[in-house]
């Protein structure tokens, strides 16, 4: 079978060069990616946002923002940036060129304000052994881009209750949490407190932590023996009260009547 002769002769292998020079196929196809994809930062903070590529030579990239920015790295196909001093929410873009080509991936970055203020209540403060108590935990304003809340109640080390809200909604927002209990002997000598714990890894940031003023309990044993003491005590100060009162009535009769028969010796004379 005759082998068959290309389009091109013997000129082929230069000549198809030659034509993908002169047409050109379809421009690259590439995609910009930015890292973290969330980030929330409390006012006057700081993130490292890094902008890559898969373009293979990019001709060009950036970071467009209105945050104060610094390089910090850079390779063929990605850059890493310091942003800081936010003070709003705002958004930040990376760019990439490649063939004349541009793209851009934008990053959403909302403000945080964290709980200043977490607070805890006993009640009652005095209970007795097996009595029931109640600790109450609330973060008065905490305002939080779609973050996760936890507050946590604790007996000394020991966690006894915790609960997790799912903030989907921005504006200040409380939280709060009761937990009802028996009283123990020993709970006595341990401090109660609560830790909030703001999730914010899915954001770009770390837990943030902020526990309660420590509050005690004062827990009182009342046992057969201790309230038998109590009786024969309220007892004895009754028979006591009793027993004054009968002898003020003797002094006051007794001097009454001493008094009737000095008015009455008088008349006679």
């Amino acid at each position: 079978m005759p082998h068959k002769m290309s389009p091109f002769g013997a000129w082929g292998l230069p000549a198809a060069l030659l034509t993908l020079c002169l047409y050109p196929g379809p421009a690259e196809m590439f995609e910009v990616h930015i890292h973290p994809e969330k980030l929330v930062l409390e006012p006057g903070g700081f993130a490292m946002i890094n902008c890559s590529t898969s373009c293979a030579q990019p001709d060009n990239s950036g970071l467009e923002t209105t945050l104060t920015k610094t390089l910090v790295g850079q390779g063929t196909q990605w850059k890493q940036y310091l942003v800081s001093n936010a003070s709003q929410d705002t958004v930040v873009y990376c760019y990439f060129t490649c063939s004349g080509q541009q793209k851009l991936k934008d990053l959403n970055i909302s403000m945080l304000y964290p709980p200043k203020q977490v607070l805890l209540k006993l009640k009652p403060t005095w209970v007795a052994v097996g009595g029931s108590f109640t600790i109450e935990c609330w973060v008065p304003t905490v305002t939080v881009p779609l973050g996760s809340l936890t507050l946590t109640l604790f007996r000394g080390k020991e966690a006894m209750y915790n609960k997790t809200f799912n903030m989907m909604t921005l504006g200040p927002q409380e939280a709060t949490v009761t937990h009802s209990a028996k009283a123990h002997k020993e709970d006595g000598r341990h401090n109660f407190s609560c830790q909030a714990d703001l999730d914010l890894r899915s954001h770009g940031q770390n837990i943030i932590h902020s526990v309660s003023e420590p509050q005690m309990l004062v827990v009182y044993d009342l046992t057969p023996d201790n309230q038998m003491v109590v009786i024969i005590t309220v007892v004895s100060v009754l028979l006591f009260l009793f027993v004054l009162s009968i002898l003020l009535c003797f002094v006051f009769g007794q001097h009454w009547r001493q008094r009737r028969m000095g008015v009455y010796g008088v008349q006679g004379l």
